[in-house]
């Protein structure tokens, strides 16, 4: 079966006062049909980058992809006007963002932001495709969907946001999910609750998904395999048992090295 996602030497880079900066160089990784791959690597590794170039969502200027090829689910990404993206995004591929507050609008209501995107996507009335927004709420266990619809971003906690936007990413039941550090706003509880209900829906409905994040112990519990990247190149595939059983990169292994225990 040939995988859903295709990225072959993918590079991409800003342009800065002091010239380009290369944040990914020469980028290569598949994602299956329903197969969970994590992406971890410090900050400015290139994680972020790579994510956001699948959606061509890297702004330009400053932004230029200078080589590569993108294919999803046997679409050439790369060849596609913004126009065509706008198809894409939600129907093959949704992104849920770092910090919900600023992803979604603060002046329009939950019920006004999810029907539009139903709508984009859906050839369905505004009442279906806030039925459809209600379902969706539910199905990711915010309480009193119904009430939640005509709330404003301001009037939910982090986790409920953070619910919300998945809810959304889901809405169009995309065959790729990504997930871009879905929890770095939120404390440790909710953190858990949040990446628990993204796992379940991934499993659920056998969804591709890259999570990326920092936290290793994330990654063992949710990824099938783990792409280490480290100054915008990827250092190390593996499949996640074996990767924190024998890491062959110096720096996949400083990762390990780096988190804690309960010995520490």
């Amino acid at each position: 079966m040939p995988p859903l996602l295709k990225v072959e030497n993918l590079s991409v880079e800003f342009m800065t006062d002091k010239g380009p900066v290369q944040a990914v160089d020469n980028v290569s990784f598949e994602v299956g049909t329903g197969e969970p791959v994590g992406i971890v690597g410090e900050s400015g590794s290139g994680k972020s980058v790579t994510a956001l170039t699948i959606l061509q969502l890297v702004p330009n200027p400053p932004g230029r992809i200078t080589s590569g090829r993108i294919e999803l689910d046997g679409v050439d990404i790369l060849s596609k006007t913004q126009a065509g993206m706008r198809k894409i995004r939600g129907d093959l591929a949704s992104m849920i963002f770092q910090e919900p507050m600023t992803a979604l609008n603060p002046v329009f209501t939950i019920g006004n932001q999810m029907t539009e995107v139903i709508r984009v996507h859906r050839k369905v009335s505004q009442k279906e495709a806030l039925e459809i927004a209600v379902r969706m709420l539910d199905t990711v266990n915010i309480p009193n969907p119904a009430k939640c619809v005509k709330q404003h971003p301001h009037e939910l906690s982090g986790g409920m946001r953070q619910r919300v936007m998945i809810a959304m990413a889901l809405s169009c039941d995309p065959k790729l999910l990504i997930a871009d550090e879905p929890t770095t706003a939120l404390d440790v509880t909710v953190q858990a609750q949040v990446l628990d209900e993204i796992h379940r829906q991934q499993e659920e409905r056998n969804m591709g998904m890259i999570l990326i994040t920092h936290d290793l112990g994330v990654v063992a519990e949710t990824c099938k395999r783990v792409i280490v990247m480290y100054k915008g190149k990827i250092v190390e595939i593996a499949e996640t048992k074996e990767l924190f059983r024998n890491p062959q990169h110096p720096y996949t292994r400083k990762l390990l090295n780096s988190v804690l225990t309960l010995r520490d």
